[in-house]
């Protein structure tokens, strides 16, 4: 027998239990947050082989930590995340997030999929297996999200399927083709079938009655996208488990706790999740310790907000190793002060060390192999392509950004017309938006008008538009748009603010034009340059960045624009800038 033979393994774990023989590790003195019976047993945790295998009193240790006057809670658990929106490869993610006490996430890889295919993919996978990070990902269901985006490559069931089977995915990505499986779409269809047993996430916006229980059909019976505390508790009510999320733009998880707080057993089905965090706040706010404080605050009880980022996800995914501090759990514990004020000290994973006083132990480089390509051969367009000749007697259609929010409405507005051609206008926020296909280089440009970020001269550009991530641009001015178009082909993508010829504030994203390669703290830096940049040409939002890169974004409601032009997402159609 060796210490590599399970039946071995599992008898010195037994005698550990029993205190026959020593556990690699004992955490003594400390409070344990139990997520079971929702309160603190003063217990120690004995640790062997990466495993937690006993709790009490009884227990001798190779290694002890005197954990007195502190709270143990288990590893914190992010429920959905697309980790390339933190702008952060893998490594950088994880540097940052395990100092909050975060030691497994669940990532939708959609983004970098939709702009560099399977081979972004298979990027993220490859660069998070040497991680003290259990990354899990998803396979993306929906590349395209919609007919009317331009992705790399199409991900047919068949190549979902297979991806599988090469054990590049844990779990079925969101299905945002709510319409299709409504309708009935049998491309939709095999595409979730092709999941077989595994986990199916969900994504639909504003559905209820009987769509909503066509859709659950599909075993799609999760939901991040809540706009009304009816919705959740309708969504609930069909079986659902809710994703509540808390980050630069949406706050759902702070909108609809009346709801919840109306029947504290709704929480048991009910998770926080980041969904699409920037490195900014991860690195002034925290990951899910920050949701875990929000909730606390609101005047959810602070096991219960503990659950929802421990327990719960691990529920949902099926991670039965995971999610609460007892025997047979993995050894994923963090040490704070308290659940209210959650202020990480120490983390372990797998019974290992890696955080002390708050800090990550470890230097991680960002990158380990080859990055994947994102972009095509692309030439810049003309001025004239981006005009857009005028029709006598028609209003048109402009985008009405929300703040903090995912959504936006339909606004039927006068046109501004010059030399025959529609043009923006600062007096009234009317400002251009462009989006342009970079993931085929077709030269298709979509062209409408945005109101809402109050630009009053220059432009805003960027490689983040989702979900297929074109290129996007808003602007107050032809030649500041043309600049900025110009600025993200000689850089593959990334982030830009630009006045007319002059680049104000830029950001490199060298990784499939998501990603920078650097800390947390760095991008988090020029994230505050850019909105600086952006704010001394008029633009009163603040996080800028955030909201241009949902005005693609063909699967949430109501008006988006993306490479084809305007789509209606309500009615799943394209629609004509003119009214």
């Amino acid at each position: 027998m060796n210490g590599h033979d399970p039946l071995e393994r599992l008898r010195s774990a037994v005698a550990v239990a029993l205190g026959h023989e020593p556990a690699d590790l004992v955490i003594r003195g400390g409070h344990i947050a139990n997520v079971f019976t929702h309160e603190y047993e003063q217990m120690d945790i004995a640790i062997h082989q990466g495993k937690i295998v006993g709790v009490g009193l009884w227990y001798e240790g190779v290694e002890s930590v005197d954990a007195t006057g502190k709270i143990l809670v288990p590893g914190l658990i992010d429920g959905h995340i697309h980790i390339e929106s933190s702008l952060l490869t893998p490594a950088m993610f994880a540097a940052v997030v395990l100092a909050r006490g975060t030691t497994t996430v669940m990532a939708d890889a959609h983004e970098i999929t939709n702009s560099c295919g399977l081979d972004g993919l298979s990027y993220m996978v490859r660069e998070s297996i040497v991680l003290p990070l259990d990354i899990l990902y998803s396979v993306p269901s929906c590349i395209p999200p919609s007919p009317f985006e331009t992705c790399r490559e199409e991900i047919d069931a068949e190549m979902i399927a297979n991806t599988f089977r090469r054990s590049l995915g844990a779990y079925l990505g969101e299905m945002m083709n709510y319409h299709g499986i409504v309708d009935g779409n049998p491309n939709a269809w095999d595409r979730v079938n092709a999941a077989g047993y595994r986990v199916r996430t969900g994504h639909a916006p504003e559905l209820g009655g009987e769509d909503l229980c066509a859709y659950l059909l599909s075993g799609c019976d999760s939901d991040h996208e809540l706009d009304s505390a009816e919705e959740a508790l309708e969504k609930l009510g069909r079986g659902m488990w809710l994703m509540l999320r808390y980050n630069d733009l949406s706050r759902d998880s702070g909108d609809l706790l009346g709801v919840l707080q109306e029947n504290l057993s709704r929480f048991a089905r009910c998770m926080v999740v980041s969904n699409n965090v920037s490195a900014r706040g991860l690195h002034e706010n925290g990951h899910i310790d920050h949701l875990i404080r929000l909730m606390i605050k609101k005047g959810v009880p602070p096991f219960v907000a503990l659950a929802m980022g421990t327990l719960n996800p691990a529920r949902y995914f099926r991670l039965w190793d995971r999610g609460a501090i007892a025997p047979g759990y993995n050894a994923d514990i963090a040490m704070i002060d308290s659940l209210e004020n959650f202020a990480v000290e120490k983390v372990w994973k797998r019974g290992k060390q890696v955080v002390s006083e708050g800090r990550f132990l470890s230097d991680l480089e960002p990158c380990l192999g080859r990055l994947p390509n994102a972009t095509t051969n692309y030439a810049a367009p003309l001025p004239e392509q981006l005009a857009i000749p005028a029709k006598k007697g028609h209003r048109i259609r402009v985008i009405g950004l929300r703040e903090d929010s995912n959504l936006t409405d339909e606004l039927i507005m006068e046109p501004k017309i010059k030399d025959g051609v529609l043009v923006s206008d600062a007096a009234r926020d009317m400002a251009y938006i462009f989006v342009l296909d970079k993931n085929q280089g077709s030269g298709r440009v979509g062209c409408g008008f945005v109101k809402g970020f109050t630009l009053r001269r220059g432009a805003l550009a960027s490689s983040v538009g989702h979900d297929a991530h074109n290129f996007i641009v808003v602007a107050a001015d032809m030649p500041s748009a043309l600049t900025a178009i110009r600025t993200l082909i000689e850089n593959a993508g990334g982030l830009a603010v630009v006045n007319g010829d002059k680049v104000l504030a830029f950001q490199p994203l060298p990784v499939g034009g998501l990603m920078s390669l650097d800390s947390a703290q760095t991008v988090a830096a020029n994230d505050h340059a850019l909105a600086e940049a952006a704010q001394k040409l008029g633009c009163g939002l603040n996080r800028p960045f955030a909201s241009l890169s949902f005005l693609s974004c063909s699967v949430i409601p109501e008006l988006k624009i993306t490479d084809y032009g305007y789509v209606n997402v309500t009615k799943n159609r394209l629609s004509s800038l003119f009214y």
